[in-house]
């Protein structure tokens, strides 16, 4: 197929790029940069199959002149504001880069009869649960940061164009995601305090945050083996089983970094930011059922991403 990716110079992105290069699809990339780099796609350069254009999404006549010239099969869109922290404290960020990313898309789909989509939601749909398994079809849904707001808003578009336009849309609710290429996020923000500071780690919240760590790998394999699906919307949550802390992060960190042992300086409070979950899990009953497990448990996926970073 020739396919769109949405913020394909991004974490996620790039490495779906690169998953949908070996299968042997045409891969169109859309990304502005706002949080993807030129480093994700560098390796690309000389890759005849890969086309790149340097684009706001946000602009819809631009995206529709790309839609009229490339004449994609199917978009996958990863285009958002993956930095919770940064829009709860300017919620125009999440109208922007998550909401207004999602109408162009799927309003250029519709222009150009292009009915296959994959759309990268997230588990703050759900809001704080209190770490209770939260299920794709019984679990209200009640986000309490404006990221997760404009996820959840994302998804209902999508329904509505998925109904009007006869699409066939698969959704993944997944949960934190780090690996290679990392740019941001608490694994990013210790090894960068460490690097500066030695002496001590600064840690938001109370340390007992706890949520599941899903590798990027795992992640664009549930992508891969699901993405073709039939008409209508087909909803997973995807991720694993098993949780990690945030002071056990901090604890691989230092290891890793050979600092094991230095003073740990907590700011206090259950959460690290207004809008965050601290305690969170997936009941994962519905694509397990469906023949996909995650090859990697939490605490492995943040020793190998740790491995990384530094």
């Amino acid at each position: 197929m020739k396919v769109l990716v949405a913020g394909g110079a991004g974490f996620i992105g790039s490495h779906l790029v690169d998953a949908l290069l070996k299968e042997g699809h045409e891969v169109v990339c859309v990304d502005n940069f706002f949080i993807g780099t030129k480093r994700n796609i560098e390796h690309l350069a000389n890759e005849p199959m890969f086309h790149f254009y340097e684009q706001d999404i946000c602009d819809l006549d631009a995206m529709d002149r790309i839609f009229a010239e490339e004449k994609v099969e199917y978009v996958f869109h990863l285009a958002a504001n993956s930095d919770i922290q940064a829009s709860a404290n300017n919620p125009v960020i999440e109208y922007k880069n998550t909401y207004t990313t999602t109408f162009n898309l799927i309003e250029c789909m519709r222009r150009h009869n292009v009915k296959k989509l994959f759309f990268a939601s997230t588990s703050a749909v759900y809001g704080e649960k209190m770490g209770t398994e939260v299920a794709e079809t019984t679990t209200p849904l009640e986000p309490i940061s404006y990221y997760g707001a404009a996820k959840l808003g994302s998804e209902a578009l999508i329904s509505a164009y998925s109904y009007m336009n006869d699409l066939s849309v698969l959704v993944f609710r997944f949960p934190n995601v780090i690996g290679p290429r990392l740019t941001h996020g608490v694994i990013f923000d210790f090894v960068k305090r460490l690097k500066e500071d030695p002496s001590h780690l600064r840690i938001l919240g109370d340390g007992t945050q706890s949520k599941p760590y899903m590798h990027v790998y795992d992640l664009v394999d549930g992508i891969m083996k699901f993405k073709d699906v039939p008409q209508g919307i087909t909803l997973y949550n995807i991720g694993v089983e098993t949780q990690t802390s945030v002071t056990r992060i901090a604890e691989i960190v230092c290891e890793k970094m050979g600092l094991a042992g230095i003073p740990f300086e907590y700011t206090g409070g259950r959460g690290g930011w207004k809008g965050d979950v601290p305690v969170f899990a997936y009941d994962l009953s519905k694509i397990h059922a469906a023949g996909w497990h995650a090859n990697y448990t939490s605490d492995e996926t943040v020793a190998h991403t740790v491995e990384q970073v530094i």
